[in-house]
């Protein structure tokens, strides 16, 4: 659990702040926020996409957008996934930043995004089939998805993305698919 405080404040904090403060720094006008949005919805993994024998885990999936300049903008992203409330199946909690790309007709929002930073696969016991598991590295994320105007401030979401970390075993299927609601501001 060091490692991964470690490994977020070395790189997730200081990438968060580059996205969140470079708008202030190019010249030209201000970003208007009005193309920025807040996503929370359920996800779904690939069969063994953090950890060998687990399967697809199911989780949840949340994500800040925040509108820098025509079509592009920057994404935080946090997700926890994992098999059920058994203490001895691993689970992973995955905390990613980096570059969006957005482009809208008629209010439906087309996206691609990029994403780094970091991925925590654990279990709190060391007795259930899965052994002992406690893993921190370096993780990536590339996909997109379309947000489909349901009110004035609200869409709904459907994403796929490929997803793998450093620990993610060869043989794995790395992907993510996501869906939810997505308020616009």
């Amino acid at each position: 659990m060091r490692r991964f405080i470690t490994l977020f404040i070395y790189f997730a904090i200081p990438i968060g702040m580059y996205f969140m403060a470079a708008p202030a720094a190019w010249a030209g006008p201000k970003p208007q926020l009005h193309n920025s949005d807040v996503y929370f919805g359920y996800s779904r993994t690939g069969s063994d996409t953090f950890y060998r024998g687990t399967g697809g885990q199911n989780g949840w999936n949340g994500a800040l957008h925040i509108h820098m300049a025509p079509f592009l903008g920057g994404e935080a992203d946090i997700a926890q996934y994992g098999l059920g409330s058994d203490d001895n199946v691993p689970r992973t909690t995955t905390v990613l930043f980096g570059p969006r790309v957005t482009v809208k007709a008629m209010r439906i929002g087309l996206y691609a995004h990029g994403l780094v930073g970091v991925m925590h696969t654990a279990n709190s016991s060391s007795n259930g089939s899965f052994g002992s598991v406690s893993d921190t590295g370096l993780g990536y994320e590339i996909g997109g998805g379309v947000d489909i105007p349901l009110l004035p401030f609200f869409a709904w979401r459907i994403a796929g993305d490929r997803i793998s970390s450093t620990h993610s075993p060869a043989e794995g299927t790395k992907a993510r698919f996501s869906t939810g609601l997505v308020f616009r501001f």
